[in-house]
């Protein structure tokens, strides 16, 4: 079964100079369960396919279909239904809200999942992750490993069937990166989830079912 599917994505942006070209005819798929790795220079258009594959972006032409639904068309709010509690994203630069703990961005976006005991499920998350002693901690108290700790921790509580990850691992050391690499990768083993992996790791992206390249535009 195919978790994800992308049929000849074109995606053009406004800019200042005139339009801008960010995907051109890409085709990928998914299956559910699958590990990917997109690997590929800056400005290659490996965020915009990402944003594209998750709904958060509409193509200007061709088809996507995200967990068996078109999201040709969509609403916003039909994009959110069909996200909540299924897709999970996990970005470079944490995205915490920064008023609150560890704790409660864990159980906030359990509720947005609609997911009756967010309590439990938010300190399990957390503990996976090895932060139990750090619950009550906000993100300006914890180091950017620690930060994406909690990320990662916020992204697979509610029990996803996807998870797109950009670069969450960009502005780690190198033992910050493999740790979060393996909670996604482990994850993965447990769940059967996808996975879909933007990174410029190379060693990470080796951990992966499939590498894909991007190059101005194009993926192969």
């Amino acid at each position: 079964m195919q978790a994800l599917s992308l049929e000849d994505i074109f995606l053009t942006l406004p800019s200042a100079s005139g339009p801008v070209e960010i995907l051109k005819g890409v085709d990928f798929a998914a299956d559910a369960g699958e590990t990917v790795a997109i690997v590929g220079p800056s400005g290659s258009g490996k965020s915009s396919l990402i944003s594209v594959a998750a709904g958060l972006e509409r193509a200007t032409s061709g088809a996507a279909t995200l967990l068996g639904t078109s999201l040709t068309g969509r609403s916003e709010d039909d994009l959110a239904r069909l996200r909540r509690g299924r897709v999970s994203l996990v970005f470079q630069s944490f995205h915490l809200l920064p008023t609150m703990t560890a704790f409660d961005n864990v159980r906030a976006a359990l509720e947005i999942a609609q997911i009756a005991d967010a309590d439990a499920r938010a300190r399990s998350a957390l503990d996976a992750v090895g932060l139990s002693a750090r619950l009550n901690h906000y993100p300006g108290q914890l180091s950017g490993g620690e930060q994406q700790r909690v990320a990662v921790a916020r992204a697979l509580a509610p029990g996803p069937d996807i998870i797109f990850a950009d670069e969450p691992t960009g502005d780690l050391d190198s033992v910050s990166s493999a740790g979060v690499a393996d909670l996604l990768f482990g994850n993965i083993e447990k769940t059967g989830a996808t996975l879909v992996l933007v990174t410029h790791d190379l060693e990470i992206a080796k951990r992966a079912d499939r590498t894909l390249e991007m190059r101005d535009g194009h993926l192969s």
